[in-house]
């Protein structure tokens, strides 16, 4: 073995890499661009999926030669083409919805834990807590209500007056 290669293997790589990164950089732009700002919004674990997947995608493309450009532009555009339809379905069919998206989940009400939906979502009330305290609040007697939003966010409802 060539102890040389795996530091430098010539220049037509580095070139390959510069002009096919550029290209499919423009083409991942263009395409998200097209289909909207919701494309790569982390709304929830789906849309974290296909964002990582189209990371990844990116990443081969950029990295493995036997990917052509076009064969790389062909699989962005079918990610983001098939994002774009569950995302078309999911905001006209509530039964879709739920089969792609998870619902919130109430994780404490009225100052007092829900024991067993953080034991579902396998939180702890420490984190709940931090959640309260993060929103200036000192402990969960000030909260109406923590929601574990779809997109694994903590929403925290401070009680009135």
């Amino acid at each position: 073995m060539d102890w040389s290669e795996l530091f430098f293997q010539g220049w037509s790589g580095i070139i390959r890499t510069l002009i096919v990164g550029t290209l499919a950089y423009v083409v991942l732009v263009l395409f998200v661009r097209i289909s909207g700002k919701r494309t790569l919004a982390k709304m929830n674990a789906f849309d974290l999926v296909v964002t990582v997947a189209l990371g990844s995608t990116l990443s081969a493309v950029l990295l493995q030669e036997a990917i052509a450009l076009a064969e790389g532009a062909t699989a962005l555009g079918l990610l983001i083409a098939l994002q774009y339809l569950v995302t078309f379905l999911s905001v006209r069919s509530k039964d879709f919805a739920k089969l792609v998206r998870s619902q919130p989940t109430l994780l404490a009400r009225s100052g007092s834990y829900c024991s067993a939906a953080l034991l579902d979502q396998r939180l702890t009330e420490d984190e709940v807590l931090s959640a309260v305290r993060s929103q200036g609040l000192d402990d969960l007697d000030q909260v109406e209500a923590v929601i574990l939003e779809s997109d694994g966010s903590l929403s925290v409802i401070p009680r009135k007056g």
